[in-house]
C-alpha cells in the first residue's frame, strides 16, 4: 500500500494545483503569478527583489520613470478644482451668489486665503482683529497660489500646467517639479508683497505658471530643444499681463523671475553634484524670500504704525 502523492499548490492561491516552479526560489505559481524571465519563469516576490537591485535610469536633470505618469501635475490640478468648488459652495451656503463666483468674484476663501498685503485690521463682532499677511497671516502667500477668480481664470492656468506639468514631471521628477512649482508660486505672491498696493487682493496659480514658462526655457536650452513656441506662448502671456485690467503683473513677473532663477539652477548643475545643488538652490530661494517677507512687514508698520 502506497501513500497518496499530493499535487502541489501554488504558493500565493493554495487552492491551485500547479508543477511549475520559480527558477530562482523554486516555489510552485500558478499561471497567474508566472512572470516570464530569460530562463523558464519566476514569482512576483522574486521579480519585485530583482527591481530593487536594478538601479533606475534617470534623465539628464535627475527625473525617474515615475515622472512619466504626471502624477503630480494630475494631483495639483485636482487640489486647485477642488479648492474653487469649494469656494463655490462655501458662497452658496453663506447665501451668495454662485454665479458671480463662476464669473470672477471673491468667495469667503478668497477674504481669508488670498494675498493681502496689510496691515490692517478688521471689525468682527465689536472688537478689532488683525488682518493681512503684515499682522501674521503669512499662511496666504501659500494658499493664495491654490485660489482662482472665475472658471476661465481657473480653466486657462490648468490648462497651461497640464502641458507644462507633465513635460517638466518627467524631465525633473516628481519631488523636484512639486518644489520648483511650489517655490515660483510663492516667488510670485512675495512679490506682490513686496511690490503691490498694501490693500490689493490677488489670488491664482499664475505664478507657478510663470515660472514654470521660466523653467522651462533655461532647461531646454540646456538639452538642446527648440523654444520658439514657447517664446510666442510667453509673450501673448506678457502682453495680456500689461494689457488686461486687475492682473497681478507683480505675481507674474515674480514668478517667471524665479522659475529663471531656479530654471539655470537646476540645469547648470553637473551630474556629480547635482542632488546637493539643486537642494542649495532650493532652500537659498526660499531663505531669501523669507528675509524680503520680514523686511516687507517691518518696511509697512513704519509706513501705517
Amino acid at each position: 500500500m502506497t501513500d497518496e502523492q499530493v499535487a502541489p499548490v501554488c504558493y500565493r492561491h493554495p487552492r491551485t494545483e500547479t508543477y511549475v516552479k520559480c527558477v530562482r526560489c523554486d516555489r510552485p505559481i500558478c499561471p497567474n503569478c508566472m512572470n516570464q524571465a530569460a530562463v523558464g519563469f519566476q514569482c512576483p516576490d522574486c521579480v519585485a527583489e530583482g527591481r530593487k537591485s536594478i538601479r533606475q535610469t534617470r534623465t539628464a536633470l535627475g527625473g525617474t520613470m515615475r515622472g512619466h505618469a504626471g502624477m503630480v501635475t494630475k494631483v495639483l490640478i485636482g487640489i486647485n478644482v477642488a479648492v474653487f468648488l469649494a469656494g463655490l459652495v462655501m458662497t452658496g451656503a453663506f447665501g451668495g451668489a454662485v454665479v458671480d463666483v463662476i464669473m470672477g468674484s471673491p468667495s469667503e476663501l478668497h477674504i481669508y486665503g488670498s494675498v493681502y498685503p496689510g496691515p490692517y485690521a478688521e471689525l468682527v463682532g465689536g472688537g478689532w482683529i488683525p488682518f493681512g499677511i503684515a499682522n501674521g497671516e503669512y499662511h496666504r502667500l501659500i494658499t493664495g497660489m491654490f485660489l482662482h477668480y472665475g472658471i476661465i481664470h481657473l480653466a486657462f492656468n490648468m490648462y497651461v500646467l497640464w502641458i507644462f506639468g507633465r513635460y517638466l514631471e518627467r524631465d525633473l521628477g516628481p519631488a523636484r517639479f512639486l518644489t520648483l512649482y511650489l517655490i515660483c508660486g510663492l516667488g510670485g505672491n512675495v512679490a506682490t508683497y513686496l511690490f503691490a498696493s498694501p490693500t490689493g487682493f490677488s489670488a491664482g496659480a499664475s505664478g507657478s505658471i510663470f515660472g514654470l514658462f521660466g523653467a522651462v526655457l533655461l532647461i531646454n536650452r540646456k538639452l538642446s530643444r527648440d523654444n520658439s513656441g514657447i517664446y510666442v506662448l510667453l509673450g501673448l502671456n506678457l502682453v495680456i499681463t500689461f494689457m488686461v485690467p486687475n492682473i497681478s503683473i507683480t505675481g507674474h513677473l515674480g514668478g517667471l523671475v524665479t522659475g529663471l532663477a531656479l530654471g539655470w539652477a537646476l540645469s547648470a548643475a553637473p551630474r556629480e553634484s547635482r542632488n546637493l545643488i539643486h537642494a542649495s538652490a532650493f532652500i537659498a530661494t526660499v531663505a531669501l524670500f523669507a528675509a524680503a517677507v520680514v523686511w516687507r512687514t517691518g518696511a509697512l508698520f513704519d509706513i501705517f504704525g
